[in-house]
């Protein structure tokens, strides 16, 4: 009877999930579309992390440590980060529920954190291992003092006029 059930469903069932990903990570955009074409058993938003939508519906939730860290929120206002988020994002989906069971040991977490770990690195490397995350647009948010624009001098008439 165990086995056919889902962990912890009696307790807080999940019927849908939002990913709060780095829109401006190559790879968290990478596995973003790969998430969008998966299919699922559960519904599953992606919302980009620090975005005005993500601010707007989950106001709780610290915004520079969302894009430090994938998290993931259920519907009942579960919070999942790191590993954890991983494996309840690979739960939704159709394919990969069984390997997110096995994740969820003991010996599954390790390895799951070891993945995260590895992502992580691969961020900190394409962001030059700053902190500050840079927009095209702009925008720059540094963990200290939130999104900042870096508004250029037109004094020498280069600024667009939009």
């Amino acid at each position: 009877m165990t086995a056919a059930r889902d962990r912890g469903a009696p307790v807080a069932p999940v019927r849908g999930l939002t990913v709060l990903y780095d829109a401006e990570c190559a790879l968290c955009r990478h596995v973003r579309d790969w998430l969008a074409g998966q299919p699922k058993l559960v519904p599953v938003e992606l919302v980009a992390a620090g975005s005005a939508e993500a601010r707007g519906r989950f106001p709780g939730l610290d915004a520079p440590r969302t894009l430090d860290e994938v998290t993931v929120v259920g519907d009942a206002g579960q919070v999942y980060r790191g590993a954890r988020a991983w494996i309840v994002v690979l739960w939704a989906l159709r394919e990969h529920r069984p390997l997110a069971h096995k994740l969820s040991t003991p010996t599954g977490m390790r390895f799951a954190r070891g993945a995260v770990l590895a992502a992580a690195k691969y961020r900190e490397r394409q962001w030059g291992g700053r902190r500050t995350y840079r927009r095209a647009d702009g925008w720059r948010y540094d963990p200290s003092a939130g999104w900042v624009h870096n508004s250029q001098s037109c004094s020498d008439g280069s600024c667009p006029t939009g």
